[in-house]
C-alpha cells in the first residue's frame, strides 16, 4: 500500500464516492436532482424574505416625503381595515400621486422623516392596525410596509395579536 507525503495511504486520500454524490455542484445540470416543489416553494419563500429585508433596511436608514393633512398631521389614508402612512422617496414621486388624485394643483406641504421613526413611532400611535404606504400612485405600485411582526413594533403586530 502506497502513503501519500502525509502518511496516509491513498486510498483513503481520495474522496469517497459518497462524498462525490454528496456534491451535487460537481454533476452536470442534467444530472442534479431536481427540487421537490416543496424545496422550490421554500427557496423563493427564502429569496423573499431576504429581499424584503433589504428593502425593509434601506426603508428604515432613508428619509422619505410624508405629506401633512390640513390638521398639520401626517396624511394617511384607510383601506380594508387597515391605516396607511404615505410616504414619497422625492417630490417627483409625490407629485405623481397628486396628479394621480387629480389634486396637483394645490400646494402639498410635507415633513422629511427617517423611515425607522415612521415605522418604529409613528404606526403605534395610530389607533388600530397601521403600516406605511411607499410611493402609492407610481407606476411600479410602490411598496408597502404592513402592520406586521420584524416590521412595526410587535406590540402592534397584527400577526401577534397587537391590535389596538
Amino acid at each position: 500500500m502506497t502513503t501519500g507525503g502525509d502518511g496516509i495511504p491513498e486510498q483513503q486520500q481520495r474522496p469517497s464516492r459518497l462524498a462525490d454524490l454528496a456534491d451535487l455542484s460537481s454533476l452536470p445540470p442534467e444530472r442534479v436532482p431536481a427540487a421537490t416543489p416543496i424545496e422550490a416553494g421554500e427557496d423563493r419563500l427564502r429569496t423573499a424574505r431576504r429581499e424584503l429585508a433589504v428593502l425593509l433596511g434601506e426603508f428604515r436608514r432613508t428619509a422619505v416625503l410624508v405629506p401633512l393633512d390640513g390638521n398639520g398631521d401626517l396624511w394617511s389614508a384607510e383601506q380594508n381595515g387597515v391605516r396607511w402612512i404615505c410616504a414619497f422617496s422625492d417630490e417627483e414621486a409625490l407629485s405623481r400621486f397628486a396628479r394621480a388624485r387629480g389634486d396637483a394643483e394645490r400646494e402639498w406641504v410635507y415633513q422629511t422623516v427617517l423611515g425607522a421613526r415612521l415605522l418604529d413611532v409613528m404606526v403605534p400611535l395610530l389607533p388600530g392596525p397601521a403600516g406605511v404606504a411607499l410611493d402609492a400612485g407610481s407606476e411600479d405600485g410602490g411598496m408597502l410596509f404592513p402592520p406586521v411582526a420584524g416590521i412595526v413594533p410587535d406590540v402592534v403586530a397584527v400577526d401577534l395579536g397587537g391590535m389596538r
